[in-house]
């Protein structure tokens, strides 16, 4: 891609990513420049590298100054840096849909030169072309994509992204995509199978996301499988995932129990506990997996907040075609099968698994035949 340069720029002391996502390798933030007969900057970045990321732009036009700014996703993390932008360049001309350039005011950006684009408009720069694309929902609804045919390179906006540095574990892709995924576009899988099929006709050789590093080769191949899946809500991995939201303990050491039980017959488990491990990867595992088993007590005649929490969240992203198993524990008046029952069943074609357990305190060896059939019963 000798006509496209890479100006993104690393963040790694970001920790939360939207303010709720764990950054244990900080996040990156993903700009490019297309230079031919004209010049287009293809999104500007989060307001936190707005300086690094005008000293990459300075060095890479090499004297030259941009004609165009294409505005892919108007989010502050990827339109953060316009402002500074327009005023060193108060000449280029923004592209954009026509709903971006309505929340540019929103974010105190406003600017004579701006162009809307739409699916099918193509920007020609005397050597490479840009081919928009609209992307609805993915996961704002001004979204558009553009693909560069001579390149043969899809700028997917925020689609294909992935948490971490730009350079960070490129063996791995699929780990930290797969949280992205399903924490940020999860929701919006009907939207995202349209774009798919969209892209589809197109000779793509790299996909270059707004977020994580380039795709090309086996690991393009693989991003486009695992889309496919995802959106679609379909399991990606055989096997149970157990959540343990627990007070004292006594509810996680069932849910330990039910996990090496499910082990001793040969299933793939995941495990989390709520009260301590990450929210995101857990809610990333429930899609993941077909089956889960959810262990809670029972908490001021509700449900213990973290497990609530997680409903909650599985609730937003669009939970669906799955199977789930309850465990609730209650001292003297368990409720808290009952309130994620009630979570649960407004939720599309998730099917709750009986029995449900109900345990009192400690688990005792009485309750060790309702679990196996419970087992039985999840795993059948």
């Amino acid at each position: 891609m000798k006509s496209i340069s890479y100006i993104g720029c690393d963040d790694p002391t970001l920790d939360l990513f939207e303010g709720q996502y764990a950054l244990p390798d900080g996040m990156c933030y993903n700009s490019y420049l297309l230079c031919a007969d004209k010049v287009a900057v293809l999104d500007s970045i989060d307001p936190r590298c707005t300086d690094e990321w005008l000293n990459k732009l300075e060095k890479s036009l090499m004297g030259r100054k941009p004609d165009y700014l294409v505005v892919h996703h108007m989010e502050p993390d990827h339109s953060g840096s316009l402002a500074r932008f327009l005023q060193i360049y108060p000449d280029a001309e923004i592209l954009c849909s026509k709903i971006a350039q309505n929340m540019m005011t929103q974010f105190g950006i406003s600017h004579a030169h701006v162009r809307i684009i739409k699916e099918g408009d193509i920007l020609d720069l005397g050597g490479l072309t840009l081919r928009f694309l609209a992307a609805p929902m993915i996961h704002w609804p001004e979204v558009m994509m553009s693909y560069c045919p001579e390149e043969k390179v899809l700028f997917s906006a925020d689609a294909f992204g992935k948490f971490g540095i730009y350079t960070a574990d490129t063996d791995d892709w699929a780990c930290e995509a797969r949280r992205y995924y399903f924490n940020i576009v999860g929701k919006y899988g009907q939207q995202v199978q349209a774009v798919l099929k969209k892209i589809a006709p197109l000779d793509i050789a790299t996909i270059a996301p707004l977020h994580g590093y380039a795709l090309e080769g086996e690991q393009k191949d693989e991003a486009l499988r695992l889309y496919t899946i995802w959106s679609a809500y379909e399991v990606e991995t055989e096997g149970v995932f157990v959540v343990s939201a627990s007070i004292h303990g006594n509810t996680l050491h069932a849910a330990e129990y039910i996990a090496d039980q499910l082990r001793a017959k040969g299933i793939k488990v995941a495990f989390t506990d709520l009260t301590r491990d990450d929210m995101a990867e857990a809610v990333e595992d429930a899609f993941r997996y077909g089956k889960m088993i959810l262990c809670a007590c029972t908490y001021d005649a509700d449900l213990f907040p973290p497990m609530h929490a997680f409903l909650h969240k599985l609730q937003l992203k669009g939970y669906k075609n799955r199977r789930i198993a309850l465990v609730e524990n209650g001292s003297w008046a368990p409720q808290a099968a009952k309130v994620m029952r009630a979570m649960i069943e407004p939720m599309q074609n998730v099917e709750i698994v009986e029995p449900v357990v109900t345990l009192r305190g400690a688990m005792k060896e009485a309750d060790q035949p309702a679990i196996a059939e419970l087992l039985n019963n999840i795993t059948a």
